[in-house]
């Protein structure tokens, strides 16, 4: 995809518990995407137009005690933010999901101003980046 300008790096932080993609209740599901939606916007640049090449997302769910699965909160994020930060989740190549026990020990390094201001908020959080995908014809 050459001529494509590169996606800024755009991360975002959503309080949390996330809501699974298996939800029994659709309208929780629902309520979640749009929350997820609402807080995406607060740090997008309405300048800055959704990404149209391929990109890669990350999540990281920094929880207070018990936590869900990981493979069950990324669709409901790649979801929330199509026609914002990309065009179409199919432009998602890849995706790193992880969770970390508030309270367990971890080190954050080169911490962003926005991850910090999770962290300041003192509750459960997700932070969530997307970025330009990595070179496609190399596989690690």
């Amino acid at each position: 995809m050459l001529g494509l300008l590169p996606l800024t790096t755009f991360e975002f932080i959503v309080d949390g518990p996330p809501v699974s993609q298996q939800a029994r209740r659709r309208e929780r599901l629902r309520a979640w995407k749009a929350t997820v939606r609402q807080e995406a916007e607060k740090y997008w640049s309405s300048a800055q137009p959704p990404a149209i090449g391929l990109v890669m997302l990350k999540v990281t769910y920094f929880y207070d005690s018990v936590a869900m699965d990981v493979d069950n909160i990324v669709k409901p994020i790649q979801d929330a933010i199509i026609g914002l930060a990309y065009v179409d989740d199919n432009q998602i190549t890849d995706v790193l999901v992880r969770k970390r026990d508030l309270s367990g020990n971890f080190k954050v390094e080169n911490i962003t101003p926005t991850l910090a201001e999770g962290f300041a908020r003192g509750n459960e959080f997700l932070h969530i980046v997307v970025t330009d995908a990595p070179d496609q014809e190399v596989i690690v």
